[in-house]
């Protein structure tokens, strides 16, 4: 099972594998063997999802196995996880009138960057139903009654998942929004598995817990090298910086006016966007500084742009690719958000 501890703000989150376990010889027997199952499931995580305040963005059941995307809240979500799968566990036995062990005592951990990461792992996600086999197309996903696409989808209700949140990303209006939701989720199909939105072994410890609740685990971070290092550093200079620039509440027109003269492009030119490439370049810089930097919401970007914020948060993962590419105007950036980090 991949659940995916999605921090609002905080930039991190934890996933763990847990997959079935019915001993040695059997590792990957069904952890859902009926729809009886399956709505036992859904409605344990319900309940733990509303009690701990989280916000649970999408999820999928496979017969051995699950995957999860959330934000906790109130609780913690060790606790959540215990509860959910201890719960679970025990009916599904009782059930079946057996004993033992149900999920393995291992979990990979996962550490996620950023609003950019949480629209890519909502379509992975929704994703796995096709790549398992279990639909063969988007119509078949659509219907899927075990995912939370046909619940952004409107054909299914759950009201534990925070739908209106993740179509909010894509249009103010619910008709729009699951369009381009949807054709975000068709484009993905091409992309295949990804290996860097899914746990396995290599995966760099930094922490983590078992299915067991004990503390043990494997984990990796998920998002750009610089954010990997921040994480292991926990105290490095970029974590310092975000938290200082965040709280000066930075004059973004400062940036605008920035970026501009770095990039020859007027700032009119760069909130009202025009074909010329260099205003695409300054526009997605201007994106990653905001978001990833600043740490500034995709909505309030995508009110300064006029787009929605799944386009914010995209191009700011175009202008991460761009500064890092550039050497000359990263040094500048560098310099000038370290002098406004450290200003009075």
């Amino acid at each position: 099972m991949i659940i995916i501890d999605y921090a609002k703000r905080a930039t991190i989150g934890c996933s763990w594998d847990l997959a079935s376990y019915h001993g040695a010889r059997d590792r990957e027997k069904a952890i859902f063997e009926s729809d009886r199952d399956r709505e036992d499931f859904l409605d344990r995580l319900g309940k733990v999802v509303e009690e701990g305040q989280a916000s649970c963005f999408a999820w999928v059941l496979i017969p051995n196995h699950a995957h999860v995307l959330l934000r906790t809240g109130a609780v913690a979500l060790a606790r959540m996880m215990r509860r959910l799968l201890t719960g679970y566990a025990v009916s599904f036995n009782l059930r079946r009138q057996r004993s033992g062990h149900l999920f393995q005592n291992r979990y990979r951990s996962i550490v996620c960057e950023e609003d950019a990461y949480l629209l890519e792992l909502v379509r992975y996600i929704h994703l796995n139903a096709i790549r398992a086999g279990l639909v063969k197309d988007m119509e078949g996903l659509d219907r899927y009654r075990w995912s939370g696409h046909s619940v952004l989808m409107g054909v299914v209700s759950r009201p534990w998942q925070a739908r209106e949140e993740v179509l909010s990303y894509f249009g103010k209006k619910e008709g729009v929004a699951k369009r381009r939701y949807r054709q975000f989720v068709f484009e993905g199909i091409g992309l295949g598995k990804r290996g860097d939105l899914s746990t396995g072994k290599g995966s760099r410890d930094v922490g983590g817990a078992s299915g067991d609740g004990s503390g043990r685990g494997d984990s990796r971070i998920f998002g750009s090298g610089s954010f990997v290092e921040e994480v292991l550093a926990g105290t490095e200079r970029l974590a310092r910086e975000r938290v200082r620039l965040r709280r000066k509440r930075v004059d973004v027109e400062g940036v605008l006016d920035f970026i501009g003269k770095e990039l020859g492009v007027r700032r009119e030119e760069i909130l009202g966007g025009g074909r010329r490439r260099e205003i695409g370049k300054a526009r997605s810089a201007f994106c990653y500084v905001c978001l990833r930097r600043l740490g500034l919401t995709g909505r309030q970007l995508s009110e300064a742009l006029r787009v929605n914020p799944a386009g914010a948060h995209l191009a700011s993962v175009r202008g991460e690719v761009f500064v890092k590419g550039n050497g000359k105007f990263e040094k500048s950036l560098e310099s000038y958000l370290n002098n406004l980090s450290m200003s009075p």
